[in-house]
């Protein structure tokens, strides 16, 4: 499933192609994606794009009067044509036509994305009840340390709680908490307020770096120009079970919490 890094990826690969644009139609070839595509996603023809932005892992089409969301699910992809004449493939089950040519099309081999369309963000329930975003000022590591208070699940599971911060999908949980030297495993309500200061600037740095690289080259990702990101070219210990740890030489395990392959360095991450 592509993950926060993916999608913010692809918001800014095309921004610069919608920005500013005029919807000169939208067609639908499939309306039976994870959730049925709204009719009135038609409305949206000869409206202006005023701007990308991202929640979650939604991409928010900001329209003068009205939004298009974009959920991308387990094998979406989102790429950039200049031509809107190009050969469609079975897969291709949207395309968002500008007035100049350009165009938006959505390919869903899986079919567990979205498109929904809403008079405001506020009545979009998917986007109801969700955390801070991690690269805000709003996610600190006083804010975990207040939400943690009686929770005793695995702070791995905890940290992919889109309730709590959004967007840490399994990958940069693994990443982080290492990055972190803290263990997966850890109770909630066991750490201390500057190892969640560790935590906070792990997930930040590990986001960041994932966004700049391009995302992650997981098989099912394609960036708006078609290319694959790769930074999990770079990944320390997720996917490497078996393999040495880069800091210490310790062989990378592998562990089931909360039902996610979870990666960690039982050496670095002793705590």
């Amino acid at each position: 499933m592509p993950e926060l890094p993916e999608v913010e990826t692809s918001r800014l690969g095309i921004l610069p192609y919608l920005k500013g644009q005029t919807i000169k139609q939208i067609v639908v070839r499939q309306p039976k994606l994870r959730w049925p595509v709204d009719e009135l996603i038609h409305r949206s023809h000869g409206e202006v794009i005023l701007d990308v932005k991202r929640r979650a892992k939604y991409l928010l089409i900001q329209l003068a009067h009205n939004w298009i969301i974009i959920h991308l699910g387990m094998s979406g992809s989102l790429r950039i044509l200049l031509d809107e004449q190009q050969e469609v493939a079975k897969h291709d089950h949207i395309d968002l036509v500008l007035e100049n040519g350009v165009v938006l099309r959505y390919t869903d081999p899986r079919r567990f994305g979205s498109w929904l369309w809403a008079n405001s963000l506020e009545e979009v329930s998917q986007l109801n009840h969700l955390g801070p975003e991690p690269l805000s000022d709003a996610f600190s590591a006083e804010y975990l340390l207040a939400q943690a208070k009686n929770r005793q699940i695995p702070i791995k599971s905890w940290i992919m709680d889109n309730h709590i911060v959004v967007g840490v999908g399994n990958i940069y949980a693994s990443e982080s908490l290492h990055m972190a030297k803290i263990n997966p495993n850890r109770k909630v309500n066991s750490l201390q307020l500057v190892e969640f200061e560790r935590l906070v600037s792990a997930i930040k740095q590990v986001l960041t770096k994932s966004i700049k690289q391009g995302g992650t080259t997981l098989k099912d990702f394609l960036q708006s120009n078609g290319k694959p990101g790769y930074f999990a070219q770079k990944l320390q210990v997720y996917g490497r079970e078996g393999q040495e740890c880069h800091n210490c030489k310790t062989i990378i395990k592998s562990q089931k919490i909360g039902q996610r392959n979870t990666f960690f360095c039982d050496n670095c991450q002793k705590y």
